[in-house]
């Protein structure tokens, strides 16, 4: 299943990076952005709640879908692929893990180098400070008030119509351009400007790798692909470079 050339490319290597999307997550049980529209939210789109405009007009309705997807996601457990991952940052002398997901799963199965593109749901911050606050007095207030300001609180992630996070782009493009080896795990590859990243790490002379279940934008132009589920393939992949 996995080619020779690989493992010892992967063996030999100092600078690994790794992409991770929501299929990593999915494997946990926490459900995509767009699968979210179920149950008492099947008739609003995740784009309609998922902007400052819509959080201006309706912040109630915004912080209550996002408090039921807190709920999802402090339910969920870290997965066999976030395991292995976290085991994989000790293999290599320079190991970055950068990830679209928001939910925090890395970081619980004990991975430290992580850059979050999108934000993490499990923080809360100012809507008109933009900085993160851990605590707040409970007026019975929906969403709560900001300590500080006496705005609105909101979850800590990136909405659509916002810009990424300036600091957090720079280091996952610099990590894509130095790695030797850059692994694009459970992403669609679609979503820009994450998308652009395995194809910087190609452009520099990167070995990349995919695993994902179904093709995507990437897997013509990456230098080995691995089909199937990440909790599955990861394990496998991990042990034959450890040994």
């Amino acid at each position: 299943m996995f080619p020779p050339d690989l493992i010892r490319q992967l063996a030999a290597a100092k600078r690994v990076t790794v992409l991770t999307g929501a299929g990593v997550s999915a494997e946990s049980g926490v459900p995509t952005f767009r699968d979210t529209r179920t149950g008492l939210w099947a008739k609003f789109s995740p784009e309609d709640l998922a902007t400052p405009r819509a959080f201006r007009r309706n912040p109630r309705l915004v912080w209550e879908w996002y408090a039921w997807r807190r709920q999802l996601v402090a339910e969920a457990k870290p997965n066999p692929a976030h395991l292995a991952l976290a085991e994989m940052e000790t293999l290599f002398p320079h190991f970055q893990l950068i990830t679209q997901n928001v939910d925090g799963l890395h970081q619980r199965a004990g991975s430290r180098q992580v850059v979050e593109l999108h934000g993490n749901i499990t923080r809360t911050k100012c809507f008109d400070e933009g900085t993160v606050v851990s605590s707040w007095k409970e007026t019975g207030d929906v969403p709560p008030k900001c300590p500080n300001c006496g705005g609105w609180l909101r979850p800590d992630v990136v909405w659509f119509e916002e810009a990424m996070p300036q600091a957090e782009m720079e280091l996952a493009a610099e990590a894509s351009t130095a790695c030797e080896v850059f692994l694009s795990i459970g992403t669609s590859t679609a979503v820009y400007p994450a998308a652009s990243l395995p194809f910087e790490a190609l452009r520099s002379g990167a070995t990349v790798v995919e695993i994902n279940p179904q093709p995507t934008p990437l897997t013509e132009r990456a230098h080995h692909t691995l089909p199937g589920a990440a909790g599955v393939v990861l394990p496998e992949l991990i042990a034959l470079v450890r040994n």
